[in-house]
């Protein structure tokens, strides 16, 4: 095999290695599939031509102000136009993305801004008073801001406030993209929810988005042409690199500002939607949906589910709506979903519950991943019985380089060679991974531990229920026990006796809640429910 050493004098060079980054399924989109619609939004549709045009344009405007390479550009943005044509812009022009969540506070906004040094944040409208509090909150130098999609006075240099569509119209049409010399260069940085302490920068390389955009295709069995809806926000994972992926595709984005049941239904009737992805919560709109703000269509919907194990009554009621869901799992740390759950035509024939319940699995690697397995604290594999703990932990191209700016947090995640997910399942002995929760939501009641997706999973079948979250409480006796808050189905009624008898029926008596909490449930802008805030409420019951 010493052939194929570089002493041979076979070594890399332009005609054979190129740095691999998502940036170029939108070059190679703006030839191959220049007159197809790249976006939609409202009455809005760029084809792949006026798309790249727009990118470059941006790309060569931030360059004019001072963007240099490396430097950090943020967005304070809904899924518009402007977010995607960023994703590809900010790149572009060789500086690094950060996608801020717009439902933060200010004072956590300042901090994401300070540490990433953000010198342009592109901004939405409605969130620029949000901004303009949290610059005032910060250490550091304040940002550029461009507006989106109000007209404001000035164009002009790093400081001064710029409208977006103005603003573009300054930049080269001709402009170069400055391409990654080297795939392990930033590509963006998203900072994970920081509910225990402040948020840590996770930063991405264009290696890593690239091999997502080419693995979860093969995943998905996505065809040429496909249409996607864009409910995954972008500033999370940078919607799963769903927004990368597209243009490799010729597909077409559907944007999506406002998450409702109507719009979402009206997308898949007026546009001929065939894939998007979204977290549990998405699902439970869709099968709640009043009468008025359902669509009829004749076609499946292919989706991706993650975020939460959804529960197995709420993948069978949607299964019956033309939607086909498949549980995919991830984390920011991991570009989104790096599991699949692959379905076995040997499970065909299991009853309907039987097959739900396979379907909230979170599967198997995906493609352009090297191994994740589940392994006990002393790094090694768990018996594959469907009833051994351990953690999920995975080595591959798409993981993050590590955590800005903190070294200490980056070491610990990649102790023994593996990232550690710090959640807790079980393998089955065809090596499907199930979560049994995240370690920080165990309850362990009289040293027996409860998971609290076990005991959700229960009580969402319950006929009143329209989501739950299950939270330890504690206790004199047992140290702490299961505390059930629900969200009861709009027109619906239950109470605390008769939720707790259901639950008996079906689950051991230890790991029945013993307190029942009806509310609205506080959730992030991703569609998670905020347990943090749940544990808090629940040590005051």
């Amino acid at each position: 095999m010493g052939w194929m050493s570089d002493e041979t004098g076979l070594d890399k060079c332009a005609a054979n290695y190129v740095a691999l980054t998502p940036l170029s399924h939108l070059k190679r989109a703006a030839t191959v599939f220049a007159d197809r619609t790249a976006l939609i939004y409202g009455d809005t549709r760029l084809t792949y031509r006026a798309y790249h045009d727009r990118v470059t344009r941006l790309a060569s405007a931030l360059v004019k102000i001072g963007v240099n390479p490396g430097d950090v550009v943020a967005t304070i943005l809904p899924n518009i136009p402007a977010q995607s044509e960023a994703a590809f812009g900010v790149p572009a022009c060789g500086a690094v993305l950060n996608t801020i969540n717009t439902r933060l506070d200010a004072d956590t906004i300042a901090y994401i801004l300070d540490h990433g040094a953000a010198k342009v944040v592109l901004v939405d409208s409605q969130f620029l008073p949000l901004l303009m509090q949290s610059i005032e909150l910060m250490d550091g130098p304040p940002p550029g801001i461009v507006e989106v999609p109000d007209t404001t006075a000035g164009v002009g240099g790093i400081g001064e406030q710029i409208d977006y569509e103005d603003f573009i119209a300054t930049g080269d049409p001709d402009f170069a993209w400055i391409m990654p010399e080297d795939e392990w260069e930033s590509l963006a940085l998203n900072y994970t929810s920081g509910t225990t302490g402040r948020p840590k920068g996770v930063v991405y390389h264009h290696r890593g988005a690239y091999l997502m955009t080419v693995g979860t295709p093969i995943s998905w069995q996505m065809p040429l042409y496909p249409t996607y809806l864009q409910i995954v926000p972008l500033f999370h994972c940078n919607g799963w690199n769903h927004t990368w992926m597209m243009p490799a595709l010729g597909g077409t984005v559907v944007c999506c500002r406002d998450i409702t049941p109507a719009n979402i239904y009206n997308a898949i009737a007026d546009h001929g939607v065939t894939h998007f992805g979204g977290a549990p919560i998405v699902l439970n709109l869709l099968v709640n949906a009043k009468a008025q703000d359902r669509r009829s269509f004749d076609h499946t919907v292919e989706v991706f589910t993650a975020g939460a194990p959804p529960a197995p009554a709420t993948l069978a009621a949607i299964s019956k709506l033309g939607f086909n869901v498949m549980q995919v799992y991830g984390l920011t740390e991991t570009y989104g979903h790096v599991t699949e759950c692959i379905w076995n035509a040997d499970w065909d024939d299991l009853p309907p519950d039987e097959q739900s319940a396979i379907k909230a699995r979170q599967g198997v690697a995906l493609p352009m991943m090297e191994d994740i397995t589940v392994m006990d604290d002393q790094m090694q594999q768990v018996r594959m019985d469907g009833a051994t703990q351990g953690e999920i932990v995975m080595r591959g191209n798409a993981v993050m380089k590590g955590y800005l700016k903190n070294p200490e947090a980056t070491q610990k995640a990649f102790k023994g060679g593996y990232f550690h997910s710090e959640d807790l399942a079980v393998q089955h002995p065809d090596g499907y991974i199930q979560i049994s929760d995240r370690a920080k939501d165990i309850i362990i009641s009289g040293g027996e531990n409860i998971s609290s997706v076990e005991v959700e999973g229960a009580l969402m079948n319950h006929p009143a229920v329209n989501l739950c979250a299950v939270v330890a409480k504690p206790d004199e006796k047992w140290g702490e026990v299961p505390c059930a808050f629900v969200e009861l189905k709009e027109g619906a009624s239950a109470d605390e006796a008769e939720i707790i008898a259901f639950m008996r029926e079906r689950l051991a008596g230890f790991k029945c809640p013993k307190k029942v909490v009806f509310q609205e449930l506080p959730k992030t802008s991703t569609g998670k429910i905020q347990k943090f805030e749940l544990r808090k409420a629940a040590k005051t019951l």
